[in-house]
C-alpha cells in the first residue's frame, strides 16, 4: 500500500499557545481516492519524531491505517527531531518533567479529534507510542474514543513522573495508573525484562493495577530485550529487530480485531472458563 506523508499545525491553549504540528501518515489505493481506513494515534519517545518513529508510523500505515504523529515538546523547540545523543537526551527528559500533564491530553485529544474529522477515516481509532509515548498511548485510551492502545515499554507510569500535575501538592504526579478503570478499550503492553527504566516491582505495580481495575490486556516482558528495543538505530545497540517483528504482529492483530472489525457494543459479562483440559 502506497503512502503520502503531510503535517498539519493546530493551535493550542494549555500548550502556552504554541501551534502542535501533528504529522500525517496517510495509505492510498489507485484509483480509490475516497477509501477509507481506520486510525492510529503515534506517540514518540522523547527525541519527538525521529526517522525511526517515522519508519515505524509508515510501516503502520502500509497496513491500511491512517497514523497521527504529533511533536511533543512544541512548547519548547520546533517540530524537529532531537537527536539520539546526550545533549538530545537531556533536553528530551528536561521536556519531559516541564511540560504539564494537562498540556500531554490537549495534544493528545487535538491529535485524535483532527484525525477523526478526516473524511478518509473510518472512525474506529488505536493508539501506540514507545518510552514516553507508550505511557501518553496509555493516556490516550483513557478516552472511550480509543479502541485499543499498544503500549512499548511505557516510561513513568509506575512512578508517577509523567509532566507537571498542578493540581497535585507539589507539582508533580500523574494520575494514569489511579485512572486504570476509566480504560475502556483493549490493551497491550510490552516490556523488555531488562529495561532498566521500569523495573522489576514497576512492571508488577503496573500489571497489577490493570488487573485489579478490570482492564481488558495482555501483558508481555520480553526476555533479553532493553529498553527501547524496537528503535531501529543502532547508536546505544538496543535494537533486536527479531523482537521488533514478533511485537509487530501483537499490534496488527489487536488494531485488525478492534479498528478494521466491526465488533458491535461490547457485553461486560465475564466469559465462563472451563476448569479441563
Amino acid at each position: 500500500m502506497l503512502i503520502q506523508e503531510t503535517h498539519q499545525d493546530v493551535e493550542t491553549q494549555i500548550g502556552g499557545g504554541h501551534p502542535l504540528r501533528i504529522f500525517l501518515y496517510h495509505p492510498t489505493i489507485p484509483h480509490h481516492p475516497h477509501a477509507r481506513f481506520p486510525g492510529v494515534l503515534l506517540f514518540s519517545e522523547i527525541y519527538q519524531v525521529t526517522g525511526p518513529v517515522a519508519r515505524f508510523a509508515r510501516q503502520i500505515a502500509g497496513q491500511g491505517y491512517i497514523v497521527a504523529a504529533p511533536s511533543s515538546f512544541h512548547e519548547f523547540v520546533g517540530p524537529e527531531a532531537l537527536p539520539y545523543d546526550t545533549a538530545g537526551t537531556d533536553k528530551g527528559n528536561e521536556f519531559k518533567a516541564s511540560k504539564r500533564l494537562a498540556a500531554y491530553d490537549e495534544d493528545a485529544r487535538l491529535t485524535l479529534t483532527h484525525l477523526l474529522a478526516l473524511p478518509t477515516c473510518t472512525g474506529r481509532v488505536g493508539a501506540t507510542g514507545m518510552c514516553l509515548g507508550g505511557h501518553l498511548a496509555y493516556r490516550a485510551a483513557l478516552d472511550e474514543r480509543v479502541a485499543a492502545a499498544v503500549c512499548y515499554f511505557a516510561t513513568d507510569m509506575h512512578s508517577r513522573t509523567l509532566g507537571r500535575n498542578e493540581e497535585e501538592a507539589g507539582g508533580s504526579g500523574d494520575d494514569s495508573l489511579a485512572r486504570a478503570a476509566d480504560v475502556r478499550g483493549e490493551l497491550v503492553m510490552i516490556f523488555g525484562k531488562n529495561d532498566n527504566h521500569v523495573p522489576p516491582a514497576g512492571r508488577d505495580l503496573i500489571r497489577k493495577t490493570l488487573h485489579e481495575a478490570g482492564v481488558l490486556f495482555s501483558f508481555y516482558e520480553v526476555a533479553w530485550a532493553q529498553h527501547a528495543f524496537i528503535r531501529d538505530e543502532l547508536s546505544k545497540g538496543r535494537y533486536d529487530p527479531g523482537i521488533s517483528k514478533v511485537c509487530f504482529e501483537m499490534l496488527l492483530e489487536v488494531f485488525g480485531r478492534t479498528l478494521k472489525v466491526d465488533l458491535g457494543e461490547r457485553v461486560a459479562e465475564r466469559e465462563k472458563v472451563e476448569d479441563v483440559c
